[in-house]
């Protein structure tokens, strides 16, 4: 999966090793398996790296960030799919909206948290 880490490392100065620091990482390997696209990063690591270099996650790994979100906009159509099979609720309206707007890739930005 692409990203842009050794891209943002690189621009603010930091080694591997002192990267991997600042991560809580065990050494510069884990560092430098995140760049090399052979480890993605976890939840964790993916806030720290937000944290440490001051720009979304979803920036710094974007192949990350476009898998994920096909696979929920997957979920998502295949989830209409049952609940159209489903009884009405009073909030399937609702459901059903949000998941016609996940589904379609529809950009929310967090509207309605």
């Amino acid at each position: 999966m692409p990203n842009h880490l050794r891209a943002y490392r690189r621009r603010d100065g930091f080694t591997q090793g002192q990267l991997s620091f600042l991560l809580g990482a065990y050494d510069a390997a884990t560092v430098s398996r995140y760049e090399r696209y052979v480890r993605q990063p976890d939840l964790e690591t993916a806030l720290a790296c937000q944290a440490i270099f001051d720009v979304p996650a979803e920036e710094i790994f974007p192949g990350v960030h476009a898998s994920v979100e096909a696979r929920v906009r997957k979920r998502a159509s295949l989830l209409l799919d049952r609940l159209a099979a489903e009884p009405a609720t009073p909030d399937a309206p609702r459901i059903k909206a949000r998941l016609t707007a996940i589904a379609g890739g529809e950009e929310s930005r967090f509207s309605n948290v």
